[in-house]
């Protein structure tokens, strides 16, 4: 029998993740909203309100794998748009605290709506292919961490509350700890604000 033709089946993978990603990237141009933000300050919003503790610009541009020039115009532009403020850190008076205002928090929580032209085609997934997507790309995620290939997300896989496969009976087989109750494959967290990153040592495999 022969091979099928084309691209080995990882590479077609990574070249249709890559298109999932640039439909995602096209949806939030058109998503620029009343600010008109690029990807990238949108990206610095989502990134603050992710995690509501004040962060150092250091810690954005980490977080977001970009350079400090970049990150440092973006976040220039946001304080002139006033959706994100910044303080002096008490622990280091050279360093600046940023955080979202009250505006950037409302825009924020726009930007957080899941744009109906990806909501619908998502829609067309079964539940158990949800499921297994969600996990599937949780699992690349972590490796790549791993590797240092991108930056670390806030994620049930990497968090120290998460205990995988403690129901194995029940289709929600997961435990997390710091909520105390049971959750399925789809419903596992790519960003969470209660993560606490578990010891490497500790982390299962």
């Amino acid at each position: 029998m022969s091979e099928v033709p084309g691209l080995p089946p990882a590479h077609q993978l990574l070249l249709g993740l890559a298109r999932l990603g640039q439909a995602v990237r096209m949806e939030a141009l058109r998503n620029a909203g009343p600010y008109n933000l690029s990807t990238l300050q949108a990206d610095i919003i989502a990134f603050l309100h992710g995690d509501p503790r004040p962060r150092r610009q250091g810690e954005i541009v980490v977080g977001l794998a970009s350079t400090a020039p970049t990150v440092s115009d973006a976040v220039r532009v946001l304080r002139a748009k006033n959706l994100i403020e910044g303080t002096r850190d008490p622990e280091d008076a050279r360093a600046v605290l940023l955080r979202l205002t009250s505006a950037g928090r409302a825009e924020a929580a726009r930007l957080s709506v899941v744009s109906g032209t990806l909501s619908e085609a998502i829609s067309a997934l079964s539940e158990s292919d949800f499921a297994a997507m969600l996990r599937g790309a949780t699992t690349v995620m972590r490796e790549l961490q791993e590797r240092q290939a991108i930056p670390i997300s806030r994620m049930c896989l990497t968090c120290r509350f998460f205990e995988p496969d403690a129901h194995p009976q029940d289709v929600r087989m997961h435990h997390c700890h710091f909520v105390d109750a049971p959750f399925g494959d789809a419903e596992l967290r790519v960003a969470c604000p209660d993560h606490d990153e578990v010891d490497a040592a500790s982390s299962s495999r």
